[in-house]
């Protein structure tokens, strides 16, 4: 069975992908695992290297490719590596999709470049401290004043939020009625109002800076609004489908990376004069992991055809986002236990991915939501 949905063009750029997270990423990830964010200067050479933008229109700086196997090619080769990926799939596949096709001309003009080139860097400030997968509860404001929107409020647990010099901020106005009164503006650095709060410190993803946000009578110009006043929410339900997706193919390149892993430590690691892979229980634990991580890939190869035709559908989408984070998770969980001792070391690659593993089935919509949306669409 052909599990491998890329062309040649596609596995010329996993190439391009490699060499440069080998030669600008993997040296310095440790000091910014320490740090607890990405030097700036990795976003800069990653614009250079045209791995920014991948489906903004060519005007505006980025490689006009529509094609999502481009991006999946990137994440893979992220997790490959090593390196966090949180960030880059929020600001390459999120933030500037939105900034792509939600977007006025002007708009476009004003922030596409900066975003493609990695002179600017974006966030997408959702969730709150009491308002995390339920989007219509809410408190940050946002109130019409002449040509400006007075934004108020407090975000928390926000990838980039540190690194960022556009925030895509969602708000209720005063006339908000549930999630249709949700409206999205952009906030950029420097605004008076608009501060960052501490540096959050994560149990996985250690290298993506996540931190809280804070909006304070922050008056953000009319010019600012994404889409139109009370849209935020149809604006955001159409790009979840394609977060989900790359939430999904993170969760499938970790979990083949750990399996890849696991099966070599047992194919080597001896235990009472044997391979401990031998022993009928390790080897049929291994035999479902394999076949489960097999399923995921030819579920993600699908959903993956599917974006690119435009068909993938909210409810195939949460499918796939918590059926792969799930079993990430269990993979996870098993082959740390396979490597003993060894695997629980910080040190180890497979207690990283282990760490890294666990918020999956947490952002982008929880495991318990995602069954909610899968089962609403069973019409229960």
């Amino acid at each position: 069975m052909d599990l491998n949905a890329y062309e040649p063009d596609h596995e010329d750029f996993r190439a391009l992908c490699r060499t440069f997270l080998e030669r600008e990423a993997v040296p310095n990830h440790p000091r910014w695992e320490q740090e607890g964010i990405i030097g700036r200067e990795l976003w800069l050479a990653a614009g250079k290297a045209g791995l920014l933008g991948l489906d903004a229109p060519e005007e505006d700086g980025g490689a006009g490719e529509p094609d999502f196997r481009y991006s999946g090619v990137f994440i893979e080769e992220l997790v490959r590596a090593g390196v966090s990926a949180p960030g880059f799939v929020a600001h390459n596949d999120l933030i500037s999709s939105y900034f792509a096709t939600r977007t006025t001309p002007e708009q476009r003009a004003r922030w596409l470049p900066g975003l493609c080139s990695g002179e600017l860097i974006a966030a997408l400030a959702l969730t709150e401290p009491d308002a995390g997968s339920d989007l219509s509860g809410i408190r940050t404001t946002a109130t019409r004043d002449g040509d400006c929107y007075v934004l108020n409020g407090q975000k928390t647990f926000i990838t980039n939020g540190e690194n960022a010099d556009l925030v895509i901020v969602a708000a209720k106005t005063p006339s908000a009625r549930g999630g249709s009164g949700m409206t999205l503006l952009v906030a950029e650095r420097g605004m008076p109002g608009f501060s960052r709060g501490r540096r959050l410190d994560k149990l996985g993803w250690r290298a993506s800076d996540t931190s809280e946000l804070f909006f304070d009578d922050c008056r953000i110009p009319a010019a600012n609004l994404l889409g139109r006043e009370n849209g935020g929410m149809g604006c955001l339900m159409r790009g979840l489908p394609r977060e989900r997706l790359c939430i999904a193919t993170v969760a499938v390149a970790t979990a083949e990376k750990m399996l890849a892993a696991t099966l070599d430590y047992a194919r080597e690691r001896a235990a009472f004069g044997k391979p401990i892979g031998s022993f009928q229980h390790n080897k049929f634990l291994l035999a479902t992991l394999d076949t489960e991580v097999t399923l995921a890939r030819v579920f993600l190869n699908h959903c993956t055809a599917e974006l690119n035709a435009g068909r993938l559908t909210v409810a195939d989408a949460a499918k796939l986002k918590w059926w792969t984070t799930e079993l990430q998770n269990t993979v996870a969980d098993r082959c740390l236990q396979l490597h003993g001792g060894y695997g629980y070391l910080k040190e180890s690659e497979i207690a990283r991915d282990w760490a890294n593993s666990r918020v999956q089935t947490i952002y982008g919509g929880t495991t318990e939501i995602m069954k909610e949306i899968v089962g609403t669409a069973l019409g229960l």
